[in-house]
């Protein structure tokens, strides 16, 4: 079923999605936009000699698990596994060698938004360093002013769908808030599972109501059962930064929307 339900639609994404073409700040600067890409951390059972390489940042075992999502908010690609300890740069480096004949690139002149813990690179649009970001400092704070805080406003705004996918899946499969003793191989199986299934349900059941609350509401925050709450992983956990150097070229495709965006804004 992962074959067949942990992949674009459409390789090609031949169309602007709705998601973009009806965002007045985001469209058309924004428009060969056709996803997000991000890694999260899932918490993992092993025996207490392997925990040491699965800690990272959060202090606790999990595994750095990487996705990609379309702004349908079904997942086209996973990479579970990597120990909790790796920067999401690495992982992501890692999903290229050896996914390299699967790995879903995106098309010439499309390209994913990602944070801050990957570099600016050919497909895959980072936001600039060094100034607001996310998206609770613009609520508490003034508008964006320069071209660059405005394309980190209207880029934060769009790369929200995976935050919003991961949260809707954590939210449904709360076996991921606290995995049980199986291998690590079944732990990797079970992340891929829950994702399956949630694209299945999202493609399946039009009736479902978490997806409905997420469709109707923007701002919808999943909520996580008491009994799991402190099994939570914090969402602020992933890598802040990347030391690895941005491609010229995408430095300047950024800077091009980053003018016109400001151009354009009211």
């Amino acid at each position: 079923m992962a074959e067949q339900y942990l992949r674009p639609t459409n390789p090609n994404f031949p169309t602007v999605h709705k998601r973009i073409r009806n965002d007045k700040r985001a469209y058309p600067h924004f428009k060969d936009c056709i996803g997000a890409l991000d890694s999260t951390y899932i918490r993992v059972s092993v025996s207490p000699d392997e925990q040491v390489r699965y800690i990272g940042k959060t202090g606790i075992p999990t595994q750095n698990v990487l996705a990609v999502c379309d702004f349908d908010m079904r997942f086209t690609y996973v990479a579970a596994g990597q120990p909790g300890s790796y920067h999401d740069t690495s992982v992501l480096y890692h999903a290229f060698e050896v996914d390299e004949d699967h790995f879903p690139h995106p098309p010439e002149g499309k390209y994913y938004v990602v944070d801050a813990g990957y570099p600016n690179r050919p497909g895959y649009l980072a936001p600039y360093k060094g100034e607001r970001y996310n998206l609770p400092e613009w609520h508490r704070g003034m508008e964006p002013n320069s071209p660059k805080e405005k394309f980190n406003r209207v880029h934060s705004s769009v790369r929200n769908i995976i935050e919003r996918t991961f949260g809707l899946w954590k939210m449904k499969w709360q076996i991921l808030y606290k995995m049980p003793k199986y291998t690590m191989h079944t732990q990797k199986k079970i992340v891929a599972a829950t994702m399956v299934l949630h694209n299945f349900i999202r493609e399946h059941s039009s009736g479902d109501v978490d997806f409905a609350n997420f469709d109707r509401d923007p701002n919808f925050v999943p909520t996580i059962p008491d009994r799991y709450n402190k099994y939570a992983v914090s969402p602020h956990a992933s890598d802040d930064s990347t030391t690895e150097a941005s491609f010229l070229t995408m430095d300047g495709f950024r800077d091009r929307i980053a003018t016109s965006l400001s151009l354009d804004w009211n």
